[in-house]
Parts: structure tokens; C-alpha cells; sequence
């Protein structure tokens, strides 16, 4: 847990721990490793202290707009998780549909990219749905990856624009 954790720190990236069990940290405690440590009652309060403690490690710039990017697809959540950083948005991404529903209970998103073929159960999509009700959300169709990337990025950032531009009029 030790090298975990400082292989971490040295990413520029932190741990914490949740559902810590009785055995396990009393282990801690006897080690003098509580103070190394921050474990939380629950997995949601574990993500929120992440959110709450001020910027982020990860953030490198300001941004006055929060978007949330849920795509299965590991090569187009880079994407457009460098190409929303640098149009100056707090970018957060997820593949899985439950860790996004995770994270935006424990922070507030103005805007939600949301990718093909995102299939859940049905108390999950329903889930989403809730979750979404006046958040602004841009579907990506299956030929967001396929088209020229240039064109691409232009068009979904002009469409970024006037959907946050509406939010607040």
C-alpha cells in the first residue's frame, strides 16, 4: 500500500481509502500509517474529498466550466479530454457509466459529453437520466472518432459554446 502510494504522490496524484475494514485499520494503527493514509466511510466520500479540498493536482488551468466526458472508448476520452483542457474547461472523463453517476454526485458539472453505445441496465440509464435533468449533454454519434480530427474538435467546440452560452442566458 506504502510503494502504491508513493508511486502515486510522485504521478502528482493522491490515495485515499474507503470501507477501511476494523482489522485492517487497527494494522495502521499499530504501523503509525493513519497518518499517511486518509480513509473516508464510503466510496463517494473518498471521490468528494478529492473535490473538496481545492484545485486538483491533475487541473493545469483555471477554468470557469466543468465538463464531463463519458465514453467507452479510452482513445476518444484522451482526446477530448487534452482538446477541452486546452479550449480552458475542467475536464473529467469516465468510461464506465456508474463512476460517472459517482462523480457527478459529488461535484457539480456544467456540461456532459456523452458517447455512443453507453448500455446500462435500466435502473441505471434511468439513473443518468436523473442525474442529467437540466444539464446540458451533447451526444457523440459513432462517427465522432471517424471524422477528421480537426473538424471534429472545431464542430464540438462551437457546439460546447452555445450550449453553455443558452446555460446561462
Amino acid at each position: 500500500m506504502v510503494r502504491s502510494l508513493t508511486s502515486t504522490r510522485q504521478a502528482r496524484g493522491d490515495m485515499k481509502l474507503c470501507n477501511v475494514p476494523e482489522h485492517v485499520r487497527k494494522v495502521l494503527e499499530l504501523s503509525h500509517l493513519t497518518n499517511l493514509f486518509e480513509a473516508h466511510e464510503s466510496e463517494e466520500k473518498a471521490v468528494a474529498a478529492f473535490y473538496h479540498r481545492g484545485v486538483s493536482a491533475e487541473t493545469t488551468v483555471t477554468a470557469s466550466r466543468s465538463v464531463l466526458c463519458l465514453d467507452s472508448n479510452a482513445d476518444v476520452l484522451a482526446y477530448l479530454r487534452e482538446l477541452l483542457r486546452r479550449a480552458g474547461y475542467d475536464v473529467h472523463t469516465s468510461s464506465k457509466l456508474g463512476d460517472a453517476l459517482l462523480l457527478m454526485r459529488v461535484t457539480r458539472f456544467d456540461l456532459l459529453l456523452l458517447g455512443p453505445d453507453m448500455t446500462a441496465s435500466p435502473a441505471t440509464q434511468q439513473s443518468l437520466q436523473a442525474a442529467c435533468a437540466g444539464l446540458p449533454v451533447i451526444e457523440l454519434g459513432n462517427e465522432f472518432s471517424t471524422h477528421d480530427a480537426g473538424e471534429a474538435a472545431a464542430g464540438l467546440l462551437e457546439k460546447i459554446e452555445v450550449l453553455l452560452k443558452a446555460k446561462t442566458a
